[in-house]
């Protein structure tokens, strides 16, 4: 028996065959998996071959839990004041060797540097998290569903998730709001509810499933606590729209068109001035409503919109376009961009 044993100690001759329950993925073999290693040994007593004997060893994969959240695309998102529903999106990737269900938090940040390169100053309201639904990788109020949690993420599987928020009305352009999206694993295996939180094992490993976190740090949480975030911010594009009303004497009873003065009976001309400043969001649909003082009456000769300035002067041009009504002259220009002026134009007689 122990000469058996010496020739087997230097046999030289040994084949290993490995298998595993699952291929080889960018997580890692599935936990819960056996490993199996056989040894075979072949040799000779005496020139003659022997029966050939081995051993094999087998052991159970461990769960290693990793996760990232990435912000979609790499610019801020630009929304409008008031704007409701403003989206950001984010991917959800479960890099872990197993299947995970992750709790989903959005937080904004009370102040302090955004997520490119700019600073938090006001929060956006009604954030809510929703999940792809159809798989389109674009927001669709009424389909996509929102959710407090992934349910059942399988190993190396991404899902889209978007963060919804409204923004408040006289917010500047230039002003941002940071929001953060945390995905935190959880444990998987049941449909339609969320999993128990996850725990870390300590102390040396066992024979069954033991669990190691792997994640790094995301945007605002550490290492290996199974956690991930990311940050997207809100930035304000405002229209910028400054208004200037001038008059000026276009007749009178005694002068007529020369040197005309602003006497009872004389023809004013009004021009409202819509300027929106450079690099501002175009202003659309903007309505002007001017109600007349008794002492000046419409002369109803049209109100002309859409009119130009040339040196702080109002051209006599436009589309008679706006109207008049219980005293009230008003129009609508279909939109100011920026950088642009635009008018309306009307006259009236000096009571």
């Amino acid at each position: 028996m122990n000469r058996v044993n010496r020739l087997l100690g230097t046999a030289g001759a040994a084949a290993l065959i490995v298998t595993s329950a699952s291929p080889a993925l960018a997580g890692g073999t599935t936990a819960g998996s056996t490993i199996t290693n056989t040894v075979s040994v072949n040799y000779q007593v005496g020139g003659v071959a022997q029966t050939a004997t081995g051993a094999s060893n087998t052991f159970t994969v461990d769960r290693k839990i990793n996760l990232t959240v990435a912000e979609v695309g790499t610019t801020t998102t630009q929304v409008s004041p008031g704007q409701l529903a403003a989206v950001t999106t984010f991917t959800v990737t479960n890099t872990s060797n197993a299947v995970l269900d992750f709790a989903l938090a959005a937080a904004q940040q009370s102040a302090g540097p955004g997520a490119h390169s700019n600073t938090d100053n006001f929060d956006v309201s009604n954030v809510k998290v929703y999940v792809d639904s159809n798989l389109n990788g674009s927001y669709d109020a009424g389909t996509d569903l929102e959710v407090s949690y992934l349910d059942e993420l399988a190993a190396d599987a991404s899902k889209t998730v978007f963060v919804v928020a409204d923004v408040p009305l006289g917010r500047l352009s230039g002003d941002v709001a940071a929001v953060t999206l945390t995905a935190t694993g959880r444990e998987g295996g049941g449909a339609a509810a969320q999993g128990a939180a996850l725990s870390e094992t300590t102390g040396a490993n066992t024979a069954g499933i033991d669990t190691v976190y792997a994640d790094g740090a995301g945007a605002t949480d550490g290492s290996r606590d199974a956690a991930y975030s990311a940050k997207d911010d809100y930035t304000v594009l405002a229209a910028a729209l400054t208004i200037s009303k001038l008059s000026r004497v276009i007749s009178d009873p005694f002068n007529g068109t020369t040197n005309p003065k602003a006497i009872p009976g004389a023809t004013i001309e009004y021009c409202i001035v819509v300027s929106n400043a450079a690099g501002s969001a175009t202003a659309n649909t903007v309505a002007i409503s001017d109600p007349l003082p008794s002492t000046v009456t419409y002369d109803g000769g049209g109100v002309f919109i859409n009119g130009t300035v040339t040196s702080g002067l109002c051209n006599t041009d436009g589309t008679n376009g706006g109207s008049h009504a219980a005293g009230t002259v008003s129009g609508t220009l279909s939109s100011v961009a920026a950088s642009e002026t635009k008018t309306l134009r009307f006259r009236a007689t000096i009571n």
